[in-house]
C-alpha cells in the first residue's frame, strides 16, 4: 500500500496515537520506546508522521526536554480516552458481563484513608475480582496529586480542601470533628460534668497534629483564627493511630475525625462540631483521565457503601 494513500495513514494513525500518548505520559521518546518495546527512531517517525499528516507541531524540543504545544496538548486530550479504549478493549467487554479476570488498579490514599474508608471497599472488590492486582499507595497531599497528573495511580481517594483546576474531586462520605484527650485530662472531666468545652478551653493544651503540611493543620489554624485564638503544637505526628497513641500518653491533646474513633481507645472524645466542619472524604481524579473497567468496578463499590441509593 503506498504512503500517499489516505488508507494508508489511517491504519498506522492509531500506532502514531499510542507513540504520541506514550511520549506525553512518559516524558520522553526512549522511555516511550521502551513502553512500547519499539526503537527510538520508530518512535520518532511515528511522532513526525502524525505531525506532517495533521499539519501541526506537537512539541517544543528545548533539548532533551518535551514541552506539548497548545495543539499537541488539544490532541491529548483527544487521543487518551481512543487509546486507551482500544488497548483495554477486552477488559471493557469482560467487564460490561461482570467479567473481569485480569489487569491493575492503583488506588493512592492516606493512611487514614487507607485504615479507616477503604477496607470495606477493598475487601468487596478483592472478593469479587481476585485476578485483578490491586495497589494502595499510601500518599497524600502534594505527593498523591503528582502520581495522579503521572498517572502513576489510576485515582486517589482523600479529602481535599482547595481542589486544582486540572483535578477533580467528587465528595463520597463526611465524619465529625472530635476533641480527644486522655480520660483523666481537665477537658474529658470538664465535658463528663455536662458543661461545654470550648475552644478557647482547647487553646490552653499543647496539640497534637499531623505535619504542616496536610489538610487538617490549616483547618485548625483558620478556625482558631477565626475565634482570635492562638494555639500550641507540642508534638507533629504522621497518621491517626500514632496520634491517638501519643495522646493516650498525655502528651498533649488532639483534633480528628470521628472516622478512626473505635470505641476500643483509652481516651475521652468530645464534640466539636460548634467550631469545626464535618471532614469529607472522596474520590480524586486528573481531569480527562480515562477510567480503566478495575478503577470504575471499585468507584462503584465504594459509591454503593457509603452513598447507597
Amino acid at each position: 500500500m503506498s504512503e500517499d494513500s489516505p488508507l494508508y495513514y489511517k491504519n498506522n494513525r492509531l500506532k502514531q496515537l499510542r507513540a504520541f500518548y506514550q511520549v506525553v505520559r512518559c516524558g520522553s521518546i526512549s522511555k516511550a520506546a521502551e513502553k512500547l518495546y519499539l526503537s527510538q527512531p520508530s518512535v520518532s517517525l511515528q511522532i513526525q508522521a502524525l505531525e506532517r499528516e495533521l499539519n501541526i507541531t506537537l512539541f517544543e524540543r528545548r533539548g532533551p526536554n518535551l514541552r506539548l504545544t497548545p495543539e499537541g496538548d488539544v490532541l491529548y486530550q483527544l487521543s487518551e480516552p481512543l487509546v486507551d479504549g482500544i488497548d483495554k478493549l477486552q477488559e471493557n467487554f469482560a467487564a460490561h458481563f461482570g467479567r473481569l479476570d485480569s489487569g491493575e488498579l492503583n488506588i493512592g490514599a492516606g493512611e487514614s484513608t487507607i485504615l479507616y474508608v477503604l477496607p470495606e471497599p477493598v475487601r468487596r472488590f478483592v472478593a469479587a475480582h481476585p485476578k485483578v492486582h490491586l495497589k494502595l499507595h499510601n500518599v497524600t497531599g502534594r505527593d498523591g496529586l503528582k502520581m495522579l497528573r503521572a498517572d502513576e495511580i489510576d485515582f486517589a481517594v482523600g479529602s481535599m480542601l482547595e481542589v486544582p483546576e486540572d483535578i477533580e474531586y467528587t465528595p463520597v462520605v463526611s465524619y465529625d470533628p472530635m476533641l480527644i484527650t486522655p480520660k483523666a485530662h481537665p477537658l474529658a472531666e470538664k465535658a463528663a460534668r455536662g458543661e461545654e468545652v470550648t475552644l478557647a478551653d482547647v487553646s490552653q493544651f499543647g496539640l497534637i497534629l499531623p505535619p504542616a503540611h496536610l489538610s487538617t493543620w490549616r483547618i485548625v489554624k483558620y478556625v482558631f483564627q477565626q475565634h482570635n485564638l492562638t494555639f500550641t503544637v507540642t508534638l507533629e505526628a504522621g497518621g491517626w493511630e500514632v496520634i491517638k497513641k501519643y495522646v493516650e500518653l498525655g502528651m498533649g491533646i488532639s483534633i480528628v475525625t470521628d472516622i478512626c474513633l473505635t470505641g476500643t481507645e483509652n481516651l475521652a472524645a468530645i464534640p466539636l462540631n460548634r467550631y469545626f466542619p464535618q471532614r469529607g472524604y472522596g474520590l480524586v481524579r486528573r481531569k480527562g483521565r480515562f477510567l480503566s473497567p478495575q478503577a470504575r468496578l471499585f468507584i462503584d463499590i465504594l459509591a454503593g457503601i457509603y452513598l447507597p441509593q
